[in-house]
């Protein structure tokens, strides 16, 4: 249902079932998908792509051109998957050369005013809870939980199943079933209640709590401690997930354990 107060460009592909509220305006080579609401005073505009039965609030800015001074016009996209909401004033830019792309996953929960900078990848049933600053090429896992008025360095990366304290810094990379709080962002556990919701079974969660004593609480440095962690542990996709995602990391991982917590 097109309001005749919305402006849609008539090169936009809108399904049939989607609403748009008054005062919204869609650019060009935009595609939404069925099912979808859009509120009042939205802007989307050129490469923006979203799914079916999402929910975008009042005032929401959806694939402006990247805050990136080394953006020179190219096309590029924000892929939105289904079933997000997208809350009041939230902003998602669109990618640039260097992926071409800014990805939310399925069933993602966008909270007011975050924004999501360029070229970052935002896994499945990911939360970004009211005030998040996502810099550009950032990578949240699925299921993260990031806390409100968190600010993310560009290029980290955050791992599924995460949880991240509200109000924090983050400067290295948040491997995935943790908690993250403190400041310096440090190791403050796993996430066992999030895990728990999610159908782990408390075998499954006693095996990652054991991955990051040995990580974060022998005094191991890294290196000998994915050694242990390899030589120790029965090989299953979450321990070689932990050992991947620590591997692979190019800016670091948090910081370990310390007391007074």
């Amino acid at each position: 249902m097109n309001q005749p107060l919305a402006y849609v460009h008539p090169g936009a592909k809108i399904a049939k079932n989607v609403v748009i509220e008054p005062f919204t305006t869609i650019h060009n080579n935009v595609v939404i998908g069925d099912g979808t609401w859009i509120g009042s005073n939205v802007t989307i505009m050129e490469g923006a792509r979203i799914g079916k039965n999402c929910n975008i609030f009042p005032g929401a800015v959806i694939s402006a051109v990247p805050q990136d001074l080394k953006f020179g016009g190219e096309d590029s996209l924000v892929i939105i998957g289904d079933n997000c909401t997208i809350r009041e004033c939230v902003t998602i830019n669109r990618g640039t050369i260097a992926s071409g792309q800014t990805v939310i996953g399925d069933n993602c929960l966008i909270m007011a005013t975050a924004h999501i900078a360029h070229d970052c990848h935002v896994g499945n049933n990911a939360i970004i809870v009211n005030g998040v600053l996502l810099g550009g090429h950032v990578t949240i896992g699925n299921y993260a939980i990031i806390g409100g008025l968190s600010a993310v360095h560009q290029f980290i990366s955050v791992g599924d199943h995460a949880m991240i304290s509200g109000g924090s810094l983050l400067r290295k990379d948040v491997p995935p079933y943790t908690k993250a709080a403190k400041e310096p962002l440090s190791y403050v556990g796993i996430n066992s209640v999030g895990l728990r919701r999610r159908g782990f079974t408390s075998e499954k969660i006693r095996e990652i709590q054991e991955i990051y004593r040995i990580l974060y609480q022998k005094n191991y440095n890294v290196t000998q401690a994915l050694g242990i962690i390899e030589a120790e542990m029965e090989a299953t996709p979450e321990r070689d997930e932990i050992i991947d995602f620590i591997r692979n990391s190019s800016r670091g991982v948090m910081k370990g354990y310390s007391g007074n917590y």
